[in-house]
């Protein structure tokens, strides 16, 4: 089966872009949506509105990989360092596996500063020596 085409388009709504993402994120088209972001929040400082939300639109979505998911997280980087919110909308059932699967939910859909810090699972010290991590 042919990969179906990607499609990546951007609009801008004030101090809201809407990146729309359709057909395939993959290993090919990972670079698109990361150069398109990159675009937007650089332009942000020079803008009349500056960005406030980047929204990736997924209604047209049809199949993701890993290389997809690592995009995600790369741009979930880069508008954390500039101070913009992120939301994946209109997420496919195929995007909302992996994510759950991956335990990326969570982080790709929270502001940091809502993001539980992960627990520590170390045991006590006792008199037999210092803590140890149970074995998984």
């Amino acid at each position: 089966m042919p990969p179906s085409p990607f499609s990546l388009s951007v609009e801008s709504r004030g101090s809201v872009v809407v990146v729309r993402v359709g057909g395939d994120l993959d290993y090919l088209t990972r670079g698109q949506l990361l150069d398109a972001v990159t675009v937007v929040l650089t332009r942000r400082h020079a803008a009349r509105h500056p960005v406030a939300d980047v929204r990736l639109e997924f209604s047209r979505l049809e199949s993701v990989d890993s290389s997809g998911l690592s995009v995600l997280l790369q741009i979930r980087r880069l508008v954390d360092e500039a101070g913009v919110a992120l939301h994946l909308d209109e997420r496919p059932a195929v995007l909302e596996r992996l994510l759950d699967m991956t335990g990326t939910l969570e982080l790709l859909t929270c502001r940091p500063e809502n993001i539980s810090a992960p627990q520590d699972i170390s045991a006590p010290e006792d008199a037999t020596g210092p803590a140890r991590r149970p074995a998984i």
